[in-house]
């Protein structure tokens, strides 16, 4: 486990809609003892993302923060906002404060998602200047989605820590992301049945998570 002091702070990403983003934070958000941000929430079916890590990980209210953005349609947020009459002004996604505690931020979408018709979500990275951890998924497609993210993200020098692959083991695209994107994979996580807090706990053990966030807290380059 993290230690509090550290104050770590990082956003998970996904390099397309469904590759398991919100699974992903749960599993840091619980090993990292961290506080759970989603900024920008589209589609409340079912209470949204923030509901289901809270249902996940059963994550008491001193853990999460409610989103800047929620709307209903379950749709790009720029496109959700308008349908709502509503323009989001970047300004209310400034970072929160969390004291000594860990914070998980999930995005909206992929990189280039728009969250208005002149912000996509790749600048509000780029004023966060956290460390990203991109999420992808295991298996065919993923070399194109996950190189081209890592390009867009470095274009901006956005740092990025490392991949999670989600989803069946597969042979190469592993090596084939590491050594081509020049990134490490923090993990390959299988898909787990059910998703809950036992599950996610054993995967962070088994995958061996623990040390390398405790690297990226203590890195002199953590924000």
């Amino acid at each position: 486990m993290i230690p509090s002091s550290a104050a770590l702070r990082l956003v998970v990403c996904g390099t397309d809609t469904d590759v398991g983003k919100t699974v992903v934070s749960a599993l840091l958000v619980q090993g990292l003892n961290a506080i759970y941000w989603k900024p920008v929430q589209s589609g409340l079916e079912a209470g949204g993302d923030r509901e289901r890590v809270m249902r996940l990980i059963d994550l008491p209210a001193d853990r999460w923060i409610k989103e800047a953005y929620a709307f209903q349609a379950a749709v790009s947020p720029h496109w959700a906002a308008e349908l709502e009459n509503t323009l989001l002004d970047p300004k209310r996604l400034a970072l929160p404060p969390c004291g000594t505690r860990p914070l998980v931020v999930e995005t909206a979408g992929g990189l280039h998602v728009p969250l208005t018709r002149a912000w996509q979500q790749i600048d509000q990275l780029q004023e966060w200047m956290l460390p990203v951890v991109l999420v992808a998924r295991s298996g065919l497609g993923t070399l194109n989605h996950t190189l081209l993210s890592l390009e867009a993200l470095r274009s901006r020098k956005i740092p990025v820590f490392g991949l999670i692959l989600n989803g069946p083991a597969h042979a190469d695209n592993p090596r084939t992301l590491a050594e081509i994107g020049n990134v490490p994979v923090l993990a390959e996580l299988p898909p787990l049945h059910p998703v809950n807090g036992e599950t996610l706990r054993n995967a962070w053990h088994t995958l061996g998570l623990g040390p390398k966030f405790e690297a990226l807290a203590n890195r002199p380059d953590n924000r």
